[in-house]
């Protein structure tokens, strides 16, 4: 039987990488990013790159796409490397494709074809994305039904394939799937209880990254003559929405709230995701990042949860929780 494998899911800004730092150092572990900037060199401060090793963090140029298959590819390399030194494999991030790709597998949907794609960009450019939605409604509507009118990226994909194979892709995805990784999985959710906290995160997040220097860092981006916003690594939320204010299409103003609205519907798609997600164990923290309560699949791990929450009483932050660490040890199998 293949050895447990935790997943640490939320959505952006929750915290969740704290804890699984936290984790990766009492549990004898290793993390796996699960994050579509974060395997992009050069995206930095504006995906948040954390200092603490990953695996599949800056493994390609942002010239070069990556896709879901690509990384559930990579990722059961990791797993497989990390076991084979008796450590544990953590999987962290928000990615929640990848995540789909990797334990549940793909269809067999056809590969990227960059010449269609820029095609498609090219109109999104002169129609807008809602006017291609629109036609995505028309070829593929219950792919349209379950995405937002500028919902880019997906709306591209399912135009692509469409005129790639005459086939709306959400019949593609009904193929037969095989998941890249078999055994015991425990999949945690990081969240704070209120909607607002986690808007403010995000917003408090913008506004160090830019202290930081995400504006130099997004403008040596633009200046590569070899990358546009038409790859998925300038996609990324953020990177976007400077890139079109150092293209003039927009003041500085506009694009930081472009950016701040970005980044929150990149979270509410994520909670979506997430509430779908079977047997999920949602950690729900306060405003300070204590845990508050557990939700969902409260026997995960054959865990006492409510043992857990006690550190509430505490004020102790969900990374710091000794009896959330002790509890996963056991369930790593590092205690008896």
């Amino acid at each position: 039987m293949a050895p447990p494998l935790l997943c640490i899911m939320g959505p952006t800004a929750a915290g969740k990488t704290d804890l699984a730092i936290a984790l990766a150092e009492q549990c004898n572990a290793e993390l796996i990013s699960v994050d579509s900037a974060l395997v992009y060199r050069g995206l930095n401060i504006g995906a948040a790159k954390p200092d603490y090793p990953h695996h599949l963090i800056d493994i390609r140029d942002p010239s070069e796409p990556y896709s879901a298959a690509d990384f559930a590819r990579d990722a059961h390399a990791a797993i497989i490397d990390i076991r084979s030194r008796g450590r544990h494999p953590i999987l962290i991030g928000g990615t929640m494709l990848y995540y789909r790709a990797l334990l549940s597998g793909l269809d067999d949907i056809p590969a990227t074809d960059l010449d269609v794609r820029s095609r498609i960009e090219a109109r999104a450019a002169v129609e807008g994305w809602p006017a291609l939605h629109a036609e995505l409604a028309r070829v593929d509507p219950v792919l349209a039904s379950r995405l937002h009118p500028n919902h880019s990226q997906r709306i591209s994909r399912g135009l692509e394939i469409w005129q790639m194979t005459g086939r709306p892709l959400s019949d593609w995805q009904q193929g037969e799937k095989h998941p890249a990784v078999m055994g015991d999985v425990m999949a945690l959710a990081v969240c704070p209880s209120d909607r607002q906290v986690l808007h403010k995160r995000i917003a408090d997040r913008f506004g160090v990254m830019v202290d930081q220097g995400l504006i130099d860092e997004v403008r040596k981006l633009h200046e590569r003559k070899d990358l546009n916003v038409g790859l998925p690594s300038i996609r990324a939320v953020g990177y976007r929405q400077l890139w079109a204010w150092l293209d003039g299409e927009v003041t500085w103003e506009e694009a930081q709230s472009n950016a701040l609205a970005a980044t929150r519907q990149l979270a509410k798609r994520q909670l979506t995701w997430l509430r779908k997600w079977p047997h999920l164990t949602w950690l729900l923290t306060d405003d300070a990042g204590v845990l508050s309560s557990v939700e969902g699949e409260t026997g995960a791990g054959n865990i006492n949860w409510s043992n857990v929450v006690t550190d509430n009483d505490k004020k102790i932050p969900l990374s710091s929780s000794k009896s959330l660490l002790i509890a996963l040890k056991q369930w790593f199998g590092e205690l008896s």
